[in-house]
C-alpha cells in the first residue's frame, strides 16, 4: 500500500490530514522529539504537542512527556489495529441492537422498489410471526422462503400458503412449511399478512422480471391489513385447491389468534377427538353477562381446510358445550356468534 492510500485510510479512521502527516512521521522515526516531527512535518511544535495529545487518547501513539525534552513513540501496528478492532467490536453490539429494532419498525405505509428489499422483507416479517402468516407466493421463489416458514410452523404459527403458478405442488417441498397449502395454476400476486398487524402486497410481476417498473406496498396499519387477510381468504384462498394440511398441535395450548384455535379444533373434532376450551368472552348477543366459558368443543365453521362449513369467507366460529347449554365464540369484533374472545386455550377433555 502506498503512502497515499495508507493516508486515505487513516483519514477514513477520522485523523485529519495534519494528524495523518504527524503520525507517520512519527511512524518513520519510531521515537522522536516534538522539534523533530516539527522540522518533518512543517508545523510548530506547539502544534505537534497537540496532535500528538490526540493522538495518544486514540492510542497511535505514546508521549514520553516525563523525559527532558518530551519525546513521541509510535506504538506497534499491532497494538494499535487490536486496540481499533476491540473497539469496533464493542460498537458492533450497539448497532446491531438499534438495527434491529429498525428492521422490527414497521412503517404504515412503505413503498418498496427493489426485488432483493421485498424477498428481505418477507423473510422478516415471517420470522417476527407470532400467531398467524398468510401468503401466497409462486412456486419458483418457494425455495427462498421455506426456512422462514418451516421455523414459523415450529413456533406453533399457523401458515396458510397458497403457491401458484402450479397445478401440483410436491409434497417434499412443503411438508411441515405450512398449516395448509394451496396449488393455483395461474400466477397470484404475492400477497403476506403477519398476525393481522402488518403485511406486504406485490405484484408477481416485479419477482419475476428483474427490470420491472412494478412497486411493492408494505402495510403497518391494523385497520388496512384485515382487510387484505380478509381478500386473501375471501378471493384467493377458495380458488386454490388444497394439497395438504399438517397434523394437529400437542396440547393444552393458548391461542391468541382465534383462527388458529378454530383451525386446530377443527383437525381434532375431524380425527375424532374430544377438546376442551377456556375462554374469556364477552357477551354479543346472548342475555347473560358470563365473562368465561368452559365446556367442550362441538363444531366448528370454518373455511381453513375442506370441506369448509361456514357461510362466508371471514366466518370461524367454535361452538361450545358448557354442559347447561350450547353457545358459539367467535373472535375479537364477532357480530354473529353469542360471545367473542381474544383468547382461547384448548386442551385434552
Amino acid at each position: 500500500m502506498d503512502d497515499t492510500t495508507l493516508a486515505d485510510r487513516l483519514g477514513q479512521l477520522g485523523l485529519s490530514e495534519k494528524e495523518v502527516d504527524t503520525y507517520l512521521s512519527i511512524l518513520r522515526n519510531g521515537e522522536a522529539k516534538a522539534s523533530e516531527i516539527a522540522d518533518d512535518t512543517g508545523v510548530s511544535k506547539r502544534y505537534v504537542y497537540s496532535i500528538s495529545a490526540s493522538l495518544e487518547e486514540r492510542g497511535f501513539v505514546e508521549v514520553n512527556d516525563h523525559l527532558v525534552p518530551t519525546t513521541i513513540r509510535a506504538r506497534p501496528p499491532s497494538e494499535v489495529i487490536e486496540s481499533l478492532t476491540n473497539q469496533l467490536t464493542e460498537m458492533e453490539t450497539a448497532l446491531d441492537d438499534r438495527y434491529a429494532d429498525t428492521e422490527r419498525t414497521v412503517q404504515q405505509f412503505d413503498v418498496i422498489k427493489s426485488r432483493v428489499t421485498v424477498v428481505k422483507r418477507i423473510r422478516e416479517y415471517i420470522g417476527d410471526a407470532e400467531e398467524e402468516v398468510m401468503l401466497s407466493v409462486p412456486q419458483q421463489y418457494l425455495s427462498e422462503l421455506t426456512d422462514e416458514l418451516a421455523a414459523a410452523v415450529d413456533r406453533g404459527v399457523m401458515v396458510l400458503l397458497i403457491v401458484s403458478s402450479t397445478g401440483d405442488v410436491d409434497r417434499e417441498t412443503i411438508a411441515g412449511c405450512a398449516s395448509v397449502v394451496r396449488a393455483h395454476e395461474p400466477e397470484m400476486p404475492i400477497i403476506l399478512t403477519i398476525d393481522g398487524t402488518f403485511g406486504v402486497v406485490v405484484p408477481a410481476e416485479m419477482i419475476v422480471r428483474s427490470n420491472s417498473e412494478q412497486r411493492a406496498i408494505a402495510f403497518g396499519q391494523p385497520q388496512v391489513v384485515p382487510i387484505i387477510s380478509g381478500s386473501f381468504l375471501g378471493n384467493y384462498w377458495p380458488m386454490a385447491e388444497q394439497c395438504y394440511v399438517n397434523e394437529p398441535q400437542s396440547l393444552p395450548r393458548t391461542f391468541g389468534n382465534f383462527r388458529a384455535a378454530v383451525f386446530q379444533a377443527t383437525l381434532r373434532l375431524r380425527n375424532d377427538d374430544a377438546v376442551a376450551i377456556d375462554a374469556p368472552v364477552q357477551s354479543v348477543r346472548a342475555d347473560d353477562q358470563r365473562d368465561r366459558i368452559e365446556g367442550t368443543v362441538v363444531d366448528t365453521r370454518q373455511g381453513l381446510i375442506e370441506p369448509k362449513t361456514n357461510s362466508y369467507p371471514i366466518e370461524h366460529t367454535m361452538v361450545v358445550d358448557t354442559g347447561d347449554e350450547v353457545v358459539s365464540i367467535g373472535g375479537a369484533g364477532s357480530f354473529l356468534e353469542d360471545y367473542e374472545t381474544t383468547e382461547v386455550t384448548l386442551s385434552e377433555p
